[in-house]
């Protein structure tokens, strides 16, 4: 007995113990961590996430959703495989700024950063536009096993503010920005449009200019993909200049191609165009498939009610597959992708205004379609965020996270 209660479990080796216990979920294994002494050490997440590593177990896969401006709506993390949540704590609160969106959210393990944005400054002229903000905020998850200690520490700020631009991670741990502006869902054909690129280097935690990009673009997705002869960062879509329909209602005008900045060389090509005139007015949502090194292996975009895959060979977006469950044209939804899979979220609350009170106190719920690419196949299932008040995936800003 005496031997038995010095192992993690009882008859079980500490090896096989330590994959079984750092296999589970991680909601669960915070909760766990109250049931002894050895098991708190052990699930504690500074020395659990690089013990995992050394192990080479599988990524815990998690799914952080930015509901609304951070500083007043938490964000929510969500475990896809125990289907629980945990609420993080919100971003330092401003008295000059407020309603940010269009931000960047990225994770470079251990820590989640929160990189620009649009939001009204009530230092700037006029008050009615959105300005393009260039703060970056990073909180540490591996202190999640401490309330008390974790929360958002604001990091040296990008050289030009921009919201709505492409982001990705680049090889040697740093991170790297292009375009962007002041765009923002209640104004969208309002604030500026730039072209400069940046690049991040966590060790040092300073920001470096790039070579610019070819032209003004805003709206645009980005990743990093492996080249032939080096690493590649991919700029899709976006929008750069604005028309005026009437002469009088300005209108953005879409691009349909992309460009591409070699790491190594610092040079920019240009991509022709992804997709005939005529066939989309737009790039739709895109999700990202990356592998364990972080770069991209497949993307796709979510065009209405169908998947389409990029094929880098002949530049054009080929039709993977439609959606399980149809969703109306004029409904939002959220689409990343998590663990070699695809997932596509809806709320299912309506809170029209006649039934406020009611829509209100019930519980809000999410429809989730997971699409996995490999088996060709598609699983439903629904969420309950802890929340007051439906998710609107039109403000609502998707990070996938890889424990």
């Amino acid at each position: 007995m005496a031997a038995s209660s010095e192992t993690l479990i009882p008859g079980l080796t500490d090896d096989v113990s330590t994959q079984i216990l750092l296999s589970l979920p991680l909601p669960h294994q915070l909760r766990l961590r109250q049931t002894c002494r050895r098991w708190s050490r052990l699930l504690y997440p500074p020395s659990s996430f690089p013990l995992r590593r050394a192990l080479r177990l599988p990524s815990l896969p998690l799914l952080c959703l930015f509901p609304s401006d951070p500083s007043i709506i938490p964000p929510l993390l969500f475990d896809p495989l125990s289907f629980s949540w945990r609420i993080l704590p919100p971003l330092p609160c401003s008295p000059f700024s407020y309603n940010l969106t269009r931000f960047s959210p990225i994770f470079l393990s251990p820590f989640l950063y929160l990189i620009g944005g649009s939001l009204f400054d009530t230092h700037s002229y006029p008050l009615g536009q959105p300005s393009p903000s260039g703060a970056v905020f990073r909180l540490d998850l591996s202190a999640l096993g401490n309330p008390h200690s974790i929360q958002w520490k604001r990091v040296e700020d990008m050289n030009s503010p921009r919201g709505s631009f492409a982001c990705a991670i680049t090889g040697n741990g740093g991170i790297v920005v292009a375009g962007g502006g002041s765009r923002h869902s209640v104004y969208p054909s309002h604030g500026s449009r730039i072209s400069s690129v940046e690049k991040y280097d966590v060790a040092s935690g300073k920001w470096t200019n790039l070579e610019a990009l070819p032209g003004y673009r805003a709206g645009c997705a980005g990743f990093i993909r492996t080249g032939a002869k080096e690493d590649e960062f991919w700029v899709m879509g976006g929008y750069g200049d604005y028309k005026t329909l009437s002469g009088v209602v300005p209108a953005d005008v879409y691009y349909s191609d992309a460009v591409v900045l070699g790491m190594k060389s610092g040079m920019w090509k240009v991509v022709g165009d992804m997709w005939m005139e005529g066939e989309r007015a737009r790039m739709g949502p895109l999700a990202v498939a990356e592998g364990s090194d972080g770069k991209a292996e497949a993307v796709f975009m979510l065009d209405s009610n169908e998947i389409f895959r990029y094929d880098f060979d002949s530049n054009t977006w080929l039709k993977e597959t439609s959606l399980k469950k149809k969703i109306a044209h004029d409904e939002s939804c959220g689409f990343a992708a998590m663990n070699g899979d695809l997932y596509v979220l809806t709320s299912m609350l309506k809170s029209e205004s006649s039934e406020f009170r009611r829509a209100y106190k019930r519980r809000p719920t999410l429809e989730v379609q997971v699409y996995s690419p490999n088996k060709k196949k598609w699983r439903l299932f629904t969420a309950h965020p802890p929340l007051h008040r439906q998710v609107e995936f039109k403000s609502t800003i998707l990070c996938t996270i890889q424990i």
